[in-house]
């Protein structure tokens, strides 16, 4: 796995060992950038579900002014250290090391721009997220906020949370579901 664009480009990035986690593809990293470009630059980004922290790094890289990393997993969170360490990146990266939940009442923005989650697939962690967004300050109808999820993830629920599906994108094995408040 690499850093696909941007002042960190094609520097390699540790992923933690084991099945744990699942770093997205560089193919499929890639296409999300490309579909993300115009929000990035001088963005607050927030990547739940971190990993490795490839996506966050992704982001800062390609101009955002800071990431929030949330994970909880010991392998993982060593790995977005030595990784955010080796891109050079730490001075605008935040790592909070807690539960999603948990983590987002750790953010102290007035506003973010950009939310992805990478939850573990058909364990309905993006809806405790989504639930708990709802009430969050800094989610205004401007913020993008995307998840990552298995094809056959069900996203009906989300306009009883009041927020609306925008944009849906079907790979082999996954998508990325686009939403925002409403």
């Amino acid at each position: 796995m690499r850093v696909i664009a941007g002042t960190a480009r094609s520097l390699p990035l540790k992923t933690p060992e084991g099945m744990d986690t699942r770093p997205t593809t560089d193919r499929i990293k890639e296409t999300l950038f490309n579909m993300l470009q115009t929000y990035i630059p001088d963005c607050v980004f927030v990547d739940i579900f971190s990993g490795s922290g490839g996506i966050g790094i992704e982001a800062l890289s390609r101009g955002a002014r800071k990431a929030y990393f949330i994970e909880n997993a010991p392998k993982a969170l060593a790995c977005i250290e030595d990784n955010l360490a080796f891109t050079k990146m730490k001075d605008r990266a935040i790592v909070l090391k807690q539960d999603a939940c948990a983590g987002l009442t750790g953010i102290y923005e007035k506003h973010v721009d950009v939310i992805f989650m990478d939850p573990p697939y058909d364990q309905e962690q993006e809806r405790r997220v989504l639930e708990q967004l709802r009430y969050a300050k800094y989610v205004s109808e401007e913020t993008l906020i995307l998840v990552e999820a298995s094809l056959h993830t069900d996203f009906s629920y989300v306009e009883e949370l009041g927020f609306e599906v925008t944009r849906e994108k079907k790979y082999k094995t996954n998508k990325h579901v686009f939403l925002r408040r409403k």
